[in-house]
């Protein structure tokens, strides 16, 4: 299927590991079936090890849509991994979270405006509300995160003082609008050397705390309901148009106690949730059995 034309496209993009491509093709599904302009949007797959039975069940979306479907091998991508390995990694936080700090070397040249999605989030509302909305030439647009003190400052609000002030704005990076003209003038690779230089890199909370610190001051902010989150039941009558699941209970829990859950699971089909809520449950005992023989 051919993409749609530049003007009309509404571009969004997600990052996962072959671990989360379940919740990645939940988001996608999500977004397909609460949109007025399917034939428009056009989802970008920025993946990392995502294995031919996986990218088969993602593949499944063009059967369904006649949006059109993107994929980008970020392991491949020498670029990508050059920046990646002199930045922090860790188990909760693989390598690929840090693609969205450079959409704009990954993206067509031609996409002058994408949506930036992570894959833990489940779109209730029309996506071309966000698409379109004024940045006010900014170059990036996001919801204010409600965490922000204790993310910003850490610890009995000491951890970071110097990084941070606790007066200033800071966005959730999990729901992005970005200007990919105006974000590429900004150079972050090079804004990240800096950091990595004076050690400010050590202290921060990941990609996060990167973006808020690099634009700074650049960014504007977008109503809550473009970025629930943490929902509980309560927000299912406040209409929100975009949800976050940013705390431990996760939709794809067989048992949770998280705003829409019924619906997720229907979302990313029966099928596809009880396959994934397996895949899970043999990833965890694996770990465990390879603490125990203290194996890595």
């Amino acid at each position: 299927m051919s993409e749609p034309d530049a003007k009309s496209a509404i571009h969004v993009a997600l990052t996962f590991d072959d671990n989360f491509w379940a919740p990645a093709y939940a988001v996608a599904r999500s977004i397909c079936l609460t949109t007025k302009r399917r034939a428009e949007v056009v989802i970008h797959f920025c993946h990392f090890g995502l294995s031919a039975e996986h990218k088969a069940d993602l593949d499944k979306l063009s059967a369904e849509f006649p949006s059109t479907f993107n994929f980008y091998a970020m392991d491949e991508n020498a670029e990508f991994a050059a920046i990646c390995d002199r930045l922090p990694k860790g188990r909760r936080f693989p390598p690929i979270i840090y693609t969205r700090l450079m959409l704009n070397h990954v993206l067509p040249p031609s996409v002058e405006r994408v949506i930036y999605l992570d894959c833990d989030t489940m779109v209730l509302a029309p996506i071309e509300r966000l698409y379109e909305q004024d940045m006010k030439g900014q170059p990036v647009a996001a919801v204010a995160d409600p965490f922000r003190l204790h993310i910003m400052m850490g610890r009995d609000m000491r951890s970071k003082q110097g990084i941070f002030d606790p007066a200033d704005d800071y966005f959730n990076s999990g729901v992005l609008l970005i200007d990919l003209e105006r974000f590429a003038a900004v150079d972050v690779p090079a804004r990240l050397e800096e950091m990595r230089e004076s050690g400010v890199l050590k202290r921060l909370y990941y990609d996060q705390d990167m973006l808020n610190l690099i634009f700074r001051d650049k960014w504007t902010e977008l109503e809550w309901r473009y970025n629930c989150l943490d929902p509980w039941f309560a927000h299912q009558a406040l209409n929100p148009y975009i949800i976050h699941y940013t705390g431990h209970n996760r939709p794809w829990h067989l048992f949770n106690l998280v705003a829409f859950r019924n619906i997720y699971r229907h979302v990313m089909t029966n099928e596809l949730y009880y396959r994934f809520w397996r895949h899970n449950l043999k990833l965890k005992w694996r770990r465990r059995l390879n603490r125990f023989i203290g194996r890595k």
